[in-house]
C-alpha cells in the first residue's frame, strides 16, 4: 500500500538526517515530501558547514497532517530551533499526535516535540546536548540508538540512522497507535 510521509524541515537541517530517511522511505515505494514553512528550497547543514539545497515539495500552509501517514523531524541545530518557535509547525506536529500517527525525530529534532507539548511521560532519546531539555519537559530520556514509544521513534545522531530508518518503516507499517499509559 502506498504511503505519504512528511519530512518537516527548514534551513539548517542536518543533511544526512533528511536524506537518509527520505531515500529509505522511497525505497519502500512510498512518497516522502519535504514540508517547510517557506517555499522554494532549503539549505542543509552538512556536518560542519552549509551543504546543498533541497527542493521544498509543499509549504506548511498547503498541507495538513491528514495528507500524510507519518512525520519525520530531522535534526541539525538551526532547523529545530527555528521550527520550535513557528506556530504553524508546532500545530502541524501536534496534529500527528492527535491522530495517533507515527512521528520520528532524530538528533536535535525532538526540540520541536518539546514545544508541541507531546513528550511528557514518553520514552525518548536524542543527541545528548538536549537530553536535559527533554527531561525537564517530562520525557523519560535514555542514551540509546533508537527508542520507540507508541509510534514515536527517536534516535541520537547520524550514526543511528540505519536503526532509526528501520524502526520508522516498522511503525508506519503498523499505522495508528493508541497511547496506553500504565
Amino acid at each position: 500500500m502506498s504511503k505519504r510521509i512528511a519530512i518537516l524541515a527548514t534551513h539548517g537541517f542536518e543533511e544526512s538526517e533528511l536524506k537518509s530517511p527520505k531515500e529509505y522511505l522511497e525505497q519502500q515505494g512510498w512518497t516522502a515530501e519535504i514540508v517547510s514553512p517557506e517555499g522554494g528550497s532549503i539549505k542543509s547543514w552538512a556536518e560542519k558547514n552549509w551543504g546543498p539545497e533541497y527542493k521544498v515539495d509543499k509549504t506548511l500552509s498547503e498541507v495538513s497532517s491528514k495528507d500524510y501517514h507519518a512525520l519525520v523531524l530531522p535534526g541539525g541545530v538551526i532547523n529545530p530551533d527555528k521550527l520550535r518557535t513557528n506556530e504553524e509547525a508546532i500545530a502541524f506536529v501536534k496534529q500527528f499526535f492527535d491522530e495517533k500517527k507515527p512521528v520520528a525525530a532524530i538528533c536535535h529534532g525532538p526540540w520541536t516535540l518539546i514545544n508541541a507539548g507531546v513528550v511528557d511521560g514518553r520514552d525518548v532519546t536524542s543527541v545528548k546536548a538536549i537530553s536535559q531539555d527533554l527531561i525537564n519537559a517530562g520525557a523519560n530520556w535514555s542514551d540509546a540508538e533508537v527508542v520507540v514509544d507508541n509510534g514515536l521513534v527517536t534516535s541520537r545522531t547520524p550514526e543511528d540512522l540505519p536503526a532509526f530508518n528501520k524502526k520508522l518503516v516498522e511503525e508506519i507499517k503498523e499505522g495508528k497507535h493508541e497511547l496506553q499509559h500504565s
